[in-house]
């Protein structure tokens, strides 16, 4: 199912856009639903000259300035290696719906869904404060709750790191039934953001 998403914001990306004006969202609040509801995004990166894609935990701060993405990782592995010869990375979540559809005709068949893809530089915190930033915001995203320690000893074996997001995109895919047909039409809605005016484009 992953790869049918990354193949729609692909062709949206380059303008090869196949749905109806109508079925696009433009509000702030569905799309952070969709983060607020995912736990784990997957983040895409080149290691050793070749593609590499690891899920992972993450929190998020959404303010004037854009969306900002907040993870973690240990001081050696192949992630935080290749996040520091190469910090461009892009990301995915989402959110599985249920399989929709009647008879015995695959082409009526489909899943729903919600996702997120985006794109972003990472940023490595610096020091034992901007840690603590970090893994607070985290902490509260995955947990809902506030009042974290993170003794000094445990600080000085992990890296946190955040990803300024340049560029995202989010899909709502659902199935209804269309009426006097019993068929089923699909809705897809996209968005992307653009960081420097605050903005949904189209």
């Amino acid at each position: 199912m992953f790869s049918i998403i990354l193949t729609q914001f692909y062709l949206m990306k380059r303008g090869i856009f196949l749905l109806r004006k109508e079925l696009e969202l433009h509000e702030h609040d569905r799309i952070e639903s969709i983060l607020q509801e995912c736990k784990v995004c997957r983040i895409a990166m080149i290691a050793n000259d070749r593609p590499y894609i690891i899920p992972t935990v993450f929190g998020y701060g959404w303010d004037n300035s854009g969306l900002t993405l907040y993870l973690h990782c240990g001081l050696r592995g192949t992630k935080n290696q290749a996040l520091k010869e190469c910090p461009y990375v892009c990301f995915e979540m989402d959110i599985e719906g249920g399989l929709i559809g009647t008879g015995r005709p695959a082409h009526t068949h489909s899943r729903s869904f919600s996702a997120i893809v985006g794109e972003g530089e990472v940023v490595f915190a610096k020091n034992s404060a901007e840690k603590r930033r970090g893994f607070d915001i985290l902490m509260r995203h995955q947990t809902g709750r506030e009042g974290w320690t993170y003794p000094d000893a445990y600080l000085a074996t992990a890296e946190v790191f955040w990803i300024r997001v340049d560029s995202l995109h989010a899909s709502h895919k659902a199935l209804a039934e269309v009426p006097g047909t019993g068929s089923a039409e699909l809705s897809a809605i996209s968005n992307e953001f653009d960081e420097s005016h605050g903005m949904y484009n189209s």
